[in-house]
């Protein structure tokens, strides 16, 4: 992790990922422009959006490393959240109108337990109708909030795990919360899982409190607040953050020179992207297997430019 003082940001020239602990109230879009300001540039942007109401780990990505994001976002994630049992609201979490209370007062431990296991695997689920997915363009957030009934389809997500961490009833017995901890697939929406865990066990349910803990093999143990970030710029170096997601082809200089004009290089031992860095660490490209004119070879899927990062790549045939 490199840290540099507000006047010595990153600016034009560095290119990184930032781990953000969002608080509650704050957008996403709010971090981002926090960490423009911050970072001296532009090009900033995120990796999978969390609501004002929740909190946790945003990972932010600025300059070249903005390219690394859809691969990131791609990723699995784990959350802790609180599920509220009696109410069902229009937004299907604590932000949203009361549309409807059932009393919680017969729920056990024990339903719970095995209404979860019913929603742990491989499952198909229909998003909240608040969420930020498009409808004939539009995000349809925007649809609800301009009065238009939203119908979403269901889409296939996977639920790695689904662990009840604490049962609450409330006082006057008419609601129950539950903590949880969900590790799942991108594209799992936690307030959709509080919304069908309740109407299994008929009684409407909602979210009251959620935070991403995880994004693929970024903890927010890592993080850092926004005020922490003013004070200190904390990000992980674009060659560091590359060879943390793929698997790492060490390139020769041939190699590492072709690579920087585009051109393809023999194929890679690795399935899939991969990131390709020079002998002194520094991740020029990701790459993929392919084949031309039937010939097996490895071809840039994105190319960084090699003035970032703790080295400099070498002239072809220059030696190391």
């Amino acid at each position: 992790m490199t840290q540099q003082r507000p006047n010595g940001a990153p600016g034009s020239v560095v290119s990184g990922l930032a781990l953000i602990d969002k608080p509650a109230g704050w957008t996403s879009h709010d971090v981002v422009g926090k960490t423009r300001r911050l970072a001296g540039t532009r090009k900033v942007g995120h990796a999978g959006t969390l609501d004002p109401m929740a909190t946790g780990l945003l990972v932010i990505g600025f300059n070249k490393a903005t390219r690394l994001l859809t691969a990131i976002t791609g990723t699995d994630k784990t959350y802790q959240a609180t599920i509220r049992l009696g109410a069902s609201t229009t937004t299907d979490d604590a932000d949203g109108e009361i549309v409807r209370s059932r009393l919680a007062n017969a729920v056990t431990e024990e339903r719970v337990q095995e209404q979860i296991s019913e929603l742990t695997g491989d499952i198909l689920q229909i998003p909240s109708s608040v969420s930020a997915i498009k409808v004939d363009g539009r995000r349809a957030y925007d649809r609800v909030r301009a009065g238009e009934d939203v119908e979403l389809q269901a889409r296939p997500v996977r639920i790695d795990s689904f662990e009840l961490t604490d049962y609450r009833r409330a006082e006057d017995g008419k609601t129950v919360d539950l903590d949880v901890t969900v590790s799942c697939s991108s594209g799992t929406y936690i307030r959709a899982l509080a919304r069908d865990l309740g109407e299994a066990l008929d009684t409407g349910g909602h979210l009251t409190m959620l935070r991403r803990t995880r994004v693929g093999p970024f903890y927010v143990d890592d993080a850092v607040t926004v005020d922490q970030l003013a004070d200190t710029f904390a990000y992980i170096e674009l060659s560091e953050a590359a060879s943390g997601l793929f698997p790492v082809r060490t390139l020769t200089d041939d190699e590492a020179a072709d690579l920087q004009f585009g051109r393809r290089i023999t194929p890679s031992e690795d399935a899939g992207t991969v990131a390709a860095r020079t002998r002194d660490g520094v991740v020029i490209a990701l790459i993929e297997n392919s084949t031309f004119r039937d010939t097996a070879v490895a071809k840039p899927s994105i190319v960084f430019a090699a003035a970032d990062g703790p080295g400099q790549l070498p002239e072809k045939g220059t030696p190391s």
